[in-house]
Order: C-alpha cells, then structure tokens, then sequence
C-alpha cells in the first residue's frame, strides 16, 4: 500500500517541510506495519516527490507534475501533501480525478470546502480561513458589529499570499450577516501608507 507524499524538501519556513514531516511518516507507516490487525495482509511503504521550483519555494507547476509522476510509476492509495495552497490545488483536482484521498496539513483557504466536486476527496488536517471566518462572524454578533467590516491586508502577488487567503475567509463569511457591509483595503511594501489611513477613514465608517 503506498502513500504519495508531495512536499517541500527543504525550505523550513513551510510547517509542512519534509524536514519536520518526514519522521512523523517514517513512524507512523512503521507502527501500521507492525499492527497486523490494522491493514492485514498490505504494508505501507511511501515515495516522496518535491513541491519545491528551483528557488526552494512551493511550486504551482512542480507539485502537479511530481503528483503525475508519482500516480504513473507506483499507483499510490492516496497522497499526503502538498501544503501550500498554489500546489495543493492544482494536485487535489487531480487526485479527486483518480479517485484517491489527499490529506494536507495546509491549503488553508476558502475554496477547499467545496467538496461537491474538485475538491471531494481532499482532507484538511490543520486550520482553515473558514474558521476564521466563522469566529468574525461570532464577535460580530457578540459585540453587535452590525453596520461595516473593512479588512486591511498585507498582499504580494507572488508566492502562497496567506494574508490574501486569511481575509478571504472573513470576506466570504462576514457578509452572512444581514445587511453588513464588508469592505477590504490592501497594502504592500513600500505603499503609501498615508493612502491607506485616509481610505481607513473613508470607508472604516
């Protein structure tokens, strides 16, 4: 029985590295194996692929075609990764398309809840913005917030944008209360900080 694992090989800042997975999954297909009782007469073994580019980051291009890689030459059981949401999408559609499970510890953002199609066999083990959501939704109520939410972010178009993704939990969530007005200001690096107050202000009230 063999796991697809399809994670980054070495860049640390992701929680999802090989890294700080890779022992977890070593022990756990070792303890399956010697329980007889869980899988009787399968071993589980596991084949890694990266989801890292050339410049050590996750990779919306690499990850998918690693996934490929990986289903053609050992016909995996199901996949474990990949964490960011740029690879992890690209890849859940293909594994809902094999029919197997993926399991991910990230691919936080709004749109892997939809499990009435693409994403149907996809399985988030860690938070989700939706989540996230939901609490904006719940301190609303609890404080009676009921006029206007303006979201202010930090966004590079580059990258696994996770603020981007964290406001959009709160963006799709918030207006399910009535007659709220959600309203977002964003930010980058060298942006005109003076701008953003004024539409703070403008829109903030």
């Amino acid at each position: 029985l063999t796991l697809a694992v399809v994670l980054p090989r070495r860049n640390l800042t992701y929680p999802w590295a090989w890294p700080r997975v890779g022992p977890a999954v070593s022990l756990a297909a070792a303890a399956v194996n010697s329980r007889r009782d869980l899988l009787p007469g399968h071993t589980v073994r596991w084949v890694f692929g990266d989801s890292e580019d050339r410049h050590g980051v996750c990779s919306e291009m690499a990850a998918p075609l690693v996934a490929v890689d990986l289903w053609l030459a050992h016909r995996p059981a199901a996949f474990l990764g990949p964490g960011c949401v740029y690879s992890a999408a690209p890849v859940a559609r293909f594994t809902g398309h094999w029919q197997l499970p993926l399991v991910t510890a990230g691919a936080e953002a709004h749109g892997f809840d939809d499990k009435s199609e693409e994403y149907g066999l996809t399985t988030r083990a860690g938070p989700s913005h939706r989540k996230l959501g939901e609490l904006g939704v719940q301190l609303h109520r609890r404080f009676n917030w009921t006029r206007r939410a303006l979201l202010v972010y930090w966004d590079e178009p580059a990258g696994d944008r996770p603020y981007y993704f964290a406001a959009e939990g709160l963006y799709v969530q918030l207006p399910t209360l009535r007659n709220l007005t959600v309203m977002d200001v964003v930010f980058r690096d060298g942006g005109n900080f003076s701008f953003i107050i004024q539409e703070i202000k403008a829109k903030g009230r």
